[in-house]
């Protein structure tokens, strides 16, 4: 009996640590940084580069077309390319060896080729989505598939032009999605499983290319994404429309996911229609003009707010942009730099222009400052996808090739 009694004790006190021991922490990764926003969070990196540019810590080809970024976490990067019409997963470690080549499922092969949406890693799965609407979780440890639904087959959705660019946004428990269906145009699932929480009718328009963005210090839990002629707000929780406002260009593309900041959202987009910025009012139910500046068309390359800046290039109009915050006046325009995608780290902004130059710009109001550059000699086809800065590392993607350059 005695024997029994000391082991009861010892079961008591093993179920109490395990009950108290904390879930596992994972490290996530999304598109444009931890706000989408393009700031990454880095600190002691060069403030200037060799005439050749930083160090290339490795490289590696072999990737196929794609534009995706790379994603990064828990010591691992992921990132997709196309192999005749398949989508694979590359698995690398931080020295850039490959761990694992796995085919996913299938992808775009034809007009402009390869996968386009950046894989969001999220509390220790994978979520992939392919160019005809197919979201794939995949677990992060063994890669094994955990759901994937045909978002547009199952939500009666349709693709657009140049194919699903969306890069998925995960909050919480949801993934959301522009399935771009007249009656289930934006949808949210359940990230475990896949399952429809809720659908909107939005405005019914088609996806615009555009990856959403999450505002979460009102009341009401906001999600903003641009579709083929609105900038639309739902409630996160129960896909409620809260407004629209019009946004258009002749060919209805607005990839750029919307910047938010202190009740205020920036939405930029190419074709010469330029840039707007609203406010928020009545907690995030609706929404005014601030201004307009019609010089700002940034298409693809995102836009970097710096204090009361915002940083980035024009598309129909090809130069470098300063424009005030607050009242969107253009404080300068400078063609130094090819148009380019940006994002920002530790006092500099990077700028991958579609020409195939990187370029470190210091940001000032007042003047373009171009401090080095160097040519992206590797790779294939077009300069889009968006750069990564992690660890002190620099992460370059152009089609075939990914490269690693140290610039701590």
């Amino acid at each position: 009996m005695k024997k029994y009694l000391m082991i009861i004790p010892a079961l008591l006190c093993s179920f109490n640590f395990c009950s108290r021991t904390k879930a596992p922490e994972f490290e996530n990764s999304q598109w444009r940084g931890e706000g989408r926003d393009g700031i990454y969070h880095e600190t002691g990196l060069l403030k200037e580069w060799r005439a050749d540019g930083p160090e290339l810590l490795w490289q590696y080809e072999g990737l196929g077309d794609g534009f995706t970024s790379a994603a990064i976490a828990n010591g691992k990067l992921y990132i997709t390319g196309l192999s005749e019409d398949n989508l694979i997963l590359f698995v690398f470690n931080l020295k850039g060896e490959l761990l694992v080549k796995k085919e996913v499922g299938k992808e775009e092969d034809e007009d402009y080729p390869g996968p386009r949406s950046t894989i969001n890693v999220n509390e220790g799965k994978l979520y992939i989505y392919n160019a005809f609407g197919k979201m794939h979780c995949l677990d992060e440890s063994t890669l094994d598939e955990i759901w994937a639904k045909d978002v547009i087959t199952e939500f009666v959705g349709r693709n657009i032009e140049w194919s699903v660019s969306e890069s998925p946004l995960v909050v919480g428990e949801k993934i959301f999605v522009t399935s771009g269906g007249e009656t289930n145009n934006i949808i949210a699932l359940n990230k475990n499983t896949g399952e429809l929480i809720w659908s909107s009718s939005g405005e019914g328009t088609e996806s615009a290319y555009c990856s959403p963005q999450y505002i979460g210090d009102y009341s009401i839990p906001i999600i903003v994404t641009s579709t083929a002629d609105f900038i639309v707000a739902l409630n996160a929780d129960t896909g409620e429309k809260l407004w629209s406002f019009p946004q258009t260009n002749e060919y209805n593309i607005h990839p750029n996911t919307p910047l938010y900041h202190n009740g205020m959202i920036l939405s930029t987009t190419g074709y010469r229609e330029g840039t707007v910025m609203l406010r928020l009012k009545d907690g995030g139910r609706a929404v005014e003009q601030v201004w307009k500046n019609t010089e700002l068309d940034n298409q693809m390359g995102g836009v970097v707010k710096l204090g009361d800046y915002i940083y980035a290039s024009g598309h129909g109009d090809r130069n470098w942009f300063c424009v005030d915050w607050n009242t969107g006046e253009t404080k300068y325009k400078d063609r130094g730099i090819a148009a380019c995608n940006v994002i920002y780290a530790d006092g500099m902004l990077y700028c991958y222009s579609d020409r195939g130059v990187m370029n470190l710009v210091k940001p000032n109001p007042d003047a373009f400052e171009l401090v080095s550059s160097f040519n992206v000699t590797l790779g294939t086809a077009q300069h889009w996808a968006h750069p990564v800065i992690h660890q002190g590392v620099l992460y370059i993607r152009h089609g075939d090739a990914l490269m690693a350059y140290k610039i701590h």
